[in-house]
């Protein structure tokens, strides 16, 4: 039976209304509602904890942040975790990494005992340090400094059609990690290629609308990059299709964590938000191909194993995602329709997510820096997302709300403690009168 071939297409920071298929109507993603609508689409995605380093190292290992140790930028991946490029390694698989890695232990060239296992390399830790928008350095197996011509998305995409073409006889796991739409950290700025600077768009998300932050000095610039990233993905598409290898590869699109536009925060994720955790997804090729709209909500988490599953890879026992292939396949209805978050560097945070509530934790004592969790924590947050999907009206501590607060506080509890982390004790949101709000007996469970 002939293998599989694997391609990522990782964006940075972008949010899950950006695309059309999610109701965007500025027409920035044809490419990715496309491959949404022919291949498998899972509308509700998220990642488990919105921050870059700890939701890549995630994504390779299939294993939570605190669990490899991983839980703030900074800290790089450990040798002993096995990375999705271990797994295909083993398999015969050539593996290669271009772009962004940010899970080694400096900013610029990666060792390569800090790799993950990739055979291939052309990429930087810290992409944001090396590059701008229009000067692309990365580093090559050898270390050596490479500049690439051309706006960053391009540079990067070049580089990847290169590697399919040179890699197109043999099977292949290509991880492809762009920055944007993340901010350029140098002047906090989101530089979109020229063509599309000055462009207006016609669309705020309502979230935005109501609390601002910077959204409307930052949201064309933004959505420039999303723009160009979907016609990066495009290339990449007719580029498997020229050489005959559309039917022999599968191709993931998906984000590490979203954008509050520093709404939430003075950053612009690292909250229990939607606008922070909620991430476009869409996978197509192999068993994914026709797969449809999935309506269970699934994890950054549940990709690794996924993809094991579907190029007949076993999936390891330490592994704490699950393969949603059989959800695909129709083969099983049975799934864990929660999302856990695990929140560092703003707030030492914790969070589960159910289809109509989210419900969030802080340690209020613990340094968000330094500590990657805590014994003790005090609700914060409580959303009604059926009724206010944007989030704006928090409703922890109404007398309405005790008893959807007390059920997902167990929820909450029985994930931390299922993946490793100690049964915390939670303290209670101080009593707010509830007015005329009531939750009806039984919504509390949906």
């Amino acid at each position: 039976m002939k293998k599989q071939n694997v391609i990522i297409f990782f964006t940075d920071q972008q949010r899950w209304d950006t695309t059309g298929i999610h109701g965007n109507p500025c027409n920035l993603t044809p490419n990715f509602d496309q491959m949404a609508m022919e291949g498998t689409f899972p509308e509700y995605s998220f990642t488990p904890q919105p921050v870059c380093g700890p939701a890549r190292g995630i994504l390779q290992t299939g294993k939570y942040a605190t669990t490899i140790g991983l839980y703030k930028n900074g800290i790089p991946l450990s040798c002993k975790d096995k990375t999705l490029a271990n797994y295909f390694n083993e398999e015969g698989y050539h593996t290669g990494y271009i772009g962004k890695w940010h899970l080694g232990s400096t900013r610029h060239a990666v060792p390569k005992d800090e790799r993950g296992g990739y055979q291939y390399w052309l990429g930087a830790n810290s992409l944001e340090a090396t590059s701008q928008a229009y000067h692309t350095l990365v580093y090559n197996n050898d270390d050596k400094p490479v500049v690439l011509p051309g706006y960053r998305v391009d540079a990067l995409a070049d580089a990847a059609v290169r590697y399919i073409d040179d890699n197109k006889e043999q099977p292949f796991f290509l991880f492809l990690s762009f920055l944007e739409p993340h901010f350029q950290n140098s002047n906090d700025s989101y530089p979109a290629p020229d063509i599309l600077k000055k462009k207006a768009y016609s669309y705020m998300p309502p979230d935005l609308c109501a609390l601002g932050g910077n959204s409307w000095q930052h949201i064309s610039g933004y959505y420039g990059m999303v723009n160009r990233l979907d016609d990066a993905l495009g290339r990449i598409r007719d580029c498997l299709k020229s050489l005959n290898l559309a039917n022999d590869t599968i191709v993931v699109f998906t984000s590490d964590h979203a954008c509050h536009f520093k709404t939430r925060n003075n950053e612009y994720k690292r909250s229990c938000h939607d606008s922070s955790i909620r991430i476009p997804m869409a996978i197509t090729g192999g068993p994914f191909t026709a797969g449809g709209r999935l309506k269970e909500m699934v994890s950054l988490i549940d990709l690794a194993p996924t993809l094991l599953e579907a190029c007949n890879i076993p999936i390891p026992d330490d592994m704490q995602g699950g393969s949603f292939l059989p959800v695909v396949n129709r083969t099983s209805t049975t799934w864990d329709d929660n999302i856990f978050v695990q929140i560092s560097e703003s707030q030492v945070g914790r969070a589960i997510r159910t289809r109509r509530w989210k419900y969030a934790v802080e340690a209020l004592d613990k340094d968000p820096v330094r500590d990657p969790g805590s014994l003790v924590y005090t609700e914060t947050a409580l959303y009604d997302l059926e009724h206010d999907p944007f989030e704006l009206d928090n409703l922890i501590g109404y007398t309405s709300h005790r008893r959807v607060a007390d059920v997902m506080t167990e929820r909450l509890k029985k994930k931390m403690k299922e993946i490793g982390e100690e049964t915390p004790e939670i303290i209670m949101a101080e009593e707010k009168y509830a007015n005329q709000r009531v939750v009806f007996p039984g919504e509390e469970y949906f």
